[in-house]
């Protein structure tokens, strides 16, 4: 029995190491490298190529290495029969946390209009925001939106929650899923931290925008596909929107002609808001590696009705 490492466009070497540290006796085998595919029952998958999981007759669990799973449940071609699960690890929310309380500061102090200010060689001090007129929102509050949101709080923020369930969040005015016009309405900054499922695809999109208090704000930390890129130019232009930080994209890395590029009013960072460190997922990969082999239940199993 073995376990297979896949992604098009990670380094797996330090993942790989790390599991072999905890257990030397494992036998892992990276892509494309891999010998004997029907040895295969466990894989961790990020990005996979195509089609990939159907030369695997007796994979019985996926884990993916991050706490997205919209690669996974994209992919028809996987049998219903195995089970996903993701990576839930602590350093992964208290990273989104601080990245996201860094977007909120450097919006409020104006940072970004400082940076370019500089590099014109302007000289000209301009007013802060303050914490006391504008509310924050956060759009999914699973285990690492409910931490964001709780972070804000601590952080003096005035905080609006919005998930497809009604949640209870000390400090956060939580909205269900029929109440986003009311969330939209007392939001100023909107963090989208959501599953990407059908439903939450193209959710930020013209409609969302118009809906927002202003002046209005984007965080977009969840998926590119979240976003209708068209929309969010246009709001930027017309001052629906008045700053975007956007750490994910449809198409990563952007490509160099894509027109985010250059705007002062958006800040791009390469998909870093929240980065999977391998010696922590080495830890939970195992433990469920070991519970597969003992046919017990699974950690941090994903709902594929639900999407996470």
């Amino acid at each position: 029995m073995s376990l297979i490492l896949v992604s098009k466009n990670r380094n797996l070497k330090p993942y790989r190491e790390a599991l072999l540290e905890r257990d030397p006796n494992l036998d892992i085998e990276v892509w494309p490298g891999i010998s004997k595919p029907e040895k295969v029952q466990f894989a961790v998958a990020w990005r996979h190529p195509a089609n990939l999981f159907e030369k695997f007759p007796n994979l019985k669990v996926i884990s993916s290495l991050g706490a997205g799973v919209d690669h996974l449940l994209s992919d028809d071609t996987i049998p219903k029969s195995i089970q996903f699960t993701r990576i839930v690890a602590p350093s992964l929310s208290g990273q989104m946390a601080d990245y996201v309380l860094t977007a909120v500061l450097n919006i409020i102090r104006k940072t970004d209009y400082y940076i370019s200010q500089q590099r014109k060689g302007v000289w000209k001090p301009l007013e802060s925001l303050k914490k006391s007129t504008l509310s924050v929102g956060v759009m999914g509050l699973g285990k690492i939106g409910s931490e964001v949101a709780g972070m804000l709080v601590k952080n003096g923020f005035s905080v609006n929650g919005w998930a497809r369930s009604k949640k209870t969040i000390n400090g956060v005015n939580c909205y269900a899923k029929g109440e986003l016009g009311a969330f939209l309405n007392q939001t100023n900054i909107v963090i989208c931290l959501l599953p990407l499922t059908p439903e939450t695809n193209g959710i930020l999109d013209l409609n969302l925008f118009k809906g927002l208090k202003k002046p209005a704000y984007l965080v977009n930390v969840a998926r590119g596909e979240h976003l209708v890129e068209e929309d969010l130019i246009y709001a930027l232009d017309t001052d629906l929107i008045h700053h975007a930080t956007l750490d994910v994209f449809s198409e990563e890395p952007l490509a160099e002609s894509h027109p985010f590029w250059g705007r002062d009013r958006i800040t791009i960072t390469p998909h870093i808001a929240s980065v999977t460190d391998p010696q922590e997922a080495a830890e939970l990969i195992l433990e469920n590696y070991k519970r597969m082999l003992s046919g017990m239940e699974l950690l941090h199993k994903v709902d594929r009705e639900a999407g996470y």
